[in-house]
């Protein structure tokens, strides 16, 4: 082979050996762009932080005259809403929930309760005479509903007499027995005992925990509570039938209590309980509202509590 014959294979040579050299490199250049991930065009810059959208707050804004008022979740045991809810205030009829509780921890459904004079002479709202006789769960389902004054006193003689107990005594160990802090009663019925006494007081978070407790040990007679109207027999046979003092108790979705109260010192009171959701009972209490407002109040906080749960501003 003559000499510009071996020249030409030598530079074929080198051209194949550059050739598979480029190759190889271009292939791990290849692999290292394939198996290093590349961030995404999207990536928040440094010092940049990403937040969640914020939960609508649902209780902003609700318009109630209330002095007093909560919203607790009986479930989760969380307060969803509070205005003053420690407040001491005068609970008028309120003290109802806590003169039946009382009765029903000391005394079974079916004792029976006998009306005394003193209970009968109660101003009204009032429903028997002297001597009536019924069972406790009877009397307690009628003096829940039509906020009866004469029904509460005959429950509250009748607990406290089965310990010798005074009723503010009976009131009394059941208020401790439900660690209720700021609630003390002098009668069973609410009634003012003068124009600068209360028979009752509480605060709106004791309220929503007795409401519950009443809710939890005794269902089938708070019931009674979300109908307009309550009957119940005597143990002579005698029906009785009162109208329920909230005219709201129609309005307000899958109702579990309600109940009332007014007077000149508490002014107008009120305390329902609705079912949330599938087994989420939600106390509403509002203290020291008018006596119409404390309808509209309560329905706000009903409202906002629906929003609430649907994770909305308002409905």
């Amino acid at each position: 082979m003559n000499t510009p014959d071996l020249q030409m294979l030598a530079t074929r040579t080198r051209f194949m050996r550059e050739a598979g050299v480029a190759l190889i490199l271009a292939s791990l250049v290849l692999g290292i762009f394939l198996f290093i991930p590349v961030k995404s065009q999207s990536s928040q810059a440094p010092g940049v932080a990403i937040t969640a959208p914020e939960t609508p707050n649902a209780f902003a804004s609700v318009p109630i005259q209330a002095q007093a008022a909560i919203v607790y979740d009986l479930a989760t045991k969380k307060v969803l809403y509070a205005k003053n809810a420690d407040a001491q205030l005068p609970l008028a009829s309120l003290t109802k929930l806590l003169t039946v509780y009382g009765a029903l921890a000391k005394l079974n459904p079916e004792t029976l309760v006998t009306v005394s004079a003193h209970a009968a002479s109660m101003e009204s709202p009032h429903k028997f005479a002297a001597g009536d006789t019924l069972a406790l769960s009877e009397l307690a389902r009628l003096t829940l509903t039509g906020s009866l004054n004469d029904g509460a006193t005959a429950i509250a003689e009748t607990a406290a007499a089965a310990e010798n107990h005074a009723t503010s005594d009976m009131l009394a160990s059941a208020a401790t027995s439900l660690k209720l802090t700021q609630t003390y009663a002098v009668n069973g019925s609410g009634l003012d005992e003068n124009p600068e006494v209360s028979g009752g007081y509480g605060s709106a978070y004791d309220v929503a925990t007795l409401a519950g407790a009443l809710l939890e040990k005794a269902p089938s007679v708070v019931l009674a509570t979300t109908n307009q109207t309550t009957t119940g027999i005597g143990e002579d046979g005698t029906v009785y039938a009162v109208k329920n003092t909230n005219p709201t108790v129609d309005s307000t979705p899958r109702l579990l209590l309600s109940k009332t109260g007014f007077t000149d010192l508490a002014g107008g009171n009120l305390a329902v309980i609705f079912d949330a959701a599938m087994g989420h009972p939600i106390a509403v209490v509002v203290l020291g509202s008018t006596e119409e407002a404390r309808f509209t109040d309560s329905q706000a906080l009903v409202a906002s509590t629906l929003a609430h749960f649907a994770n909305l501003s308002s409905l």
